[in-house]
């Protein structure tokens, strides 16, 4: 194992993102897109892609499939992400968001990924089992593909603990709820996936804050809660914090959850303390907000952006 930490990333349902800039968007209409991009994403693949951008040693697995897991696997390559896919017999999906800055909406179609099969499912939880002890960190980063069973992550979770390692684990639904009772090191979620959990959705930060105690109370370290616009707490045995994200220009949401756990693990594994891990965290979603595309923010913005994140003892 490499001596400077390293982090693996799990996307189930990896994508071929495609990022539409369209003013005035509505429906029945015909449009030019006026801008574009198209690259490689999935939750885990933006985790991966930030965590390379601050130099943070990062190995991207998951599912890949047909002609989109191809184009996938070589975007990764050119921007010298290291990936170890199980291939399966689907076709990657296609993910589609179109940007109207005059409106400032942002407009998502998503498919719904390719059907694994059980050997497959069967082929990535093997490789995961020889693949974990070589990292320090693993995320478990977004939604699940037909037939991926509900309780896959809870599973990666257990081998984790088998080799002492650190999960996060940023997801919803089923997956999210077996999956806690795995009880990974992290748990990152926003305030619908909380409700997924306890079947109740907080209305104000403290009220996140006292579902996040009892996720901690099952043995969860960190439970960090994203509130959008309004920030994100991270809330641990020390104590929680809230902290307030700085005025960008917005471009685009997609991905700054991604960019803003990369981060906070960049922080944590350069030894800063909680509020400070926030605080990265928070910087690194704005940072990705005021660009196109998931995960293309800089390391110069998200540390121009850093100080100027409020942090705050809840």
């Amino acid at each position: 194992m490499s001596r400077q930490p390293s982090v693996l990333t799990v996307t189930l349902n990896a994508a071929v993102d495609k990022t539409y800039r369209v003013e005035g968007f509505c429906l029945d209409r015909v449009f030019r897109v006026e801008a574009g991009r198209i690259v490689a994403g999935g939750k885990g693949i933006n985790v991966a892609r930030v965590l390379h951008t601050l130099v943070v040693p990062v190995t991207a697995t998951g599912f890949l499939g047909g002609h989109n897991g191809a184009f996938i696997l070589d975007s990764l390559q050119e921007e010298g992400i290291p990936g170890d896919f199980v291939w399966t017999q689907g076709e990657s999906r296609v993910c589609l968001a179109v940007i109207d800055p005059v409106g400032g909406t942002q407009t998502e179609l998503n498919e719904i990924g390719p059907e694994i099969q059980p050997g497959e499912v069967e082929a990535l939880e093997h490789k995961l089992s020889e693949v974990i002890p070589e990292h320090h960190f693993v995320t478990l980063s977004g939604s699940a593909p037909p037939g991926v069973p509900a309780d896959f992550y809870a599973r990666i979770i257990h081998l984790a603990h088998a080799q002492d390692r650190r999960v996060v684990l940023d997801s919803s639904g089923d997956l999210l709820r077996e999956g806690v009772q795995a009880v990974p090191w992290m748990v990152k979620p926003n305030r619908v996936e909380l409700s997924h959990i306890f079947g109740v959705e907080p209305a104000t930060a403290r009220e996140a804050a006292e579902l996040a105690w009892r996720l901690l109370e099952m043995g969860i370290a960190v439970v960090v809660v994203t509130l959008g616009k309004q920030g994100a707490l991270w809330v641990d045995a020390g104590g929680a914090w809230y902290a307030r994200p700085p005025e960008v220009e917005f471009v685009s949401a997609v991905g700054s959850g991604d960019s803003m756990l990369a981060a906070m693990l960049y922080a944590v594994i350069h030894e800063m303390p909680a509020p400070e891990v926030l605080r990265w965290g928070v910087a690194a979603g704005a940072a990705n907000a005021a660009v196109f595309g998931a995960g293309f923010c800089t390391r110069e913005q998200i540390e121009t952006l850093v100080p100027k994140v409020e942090v705050n003892a809840l």
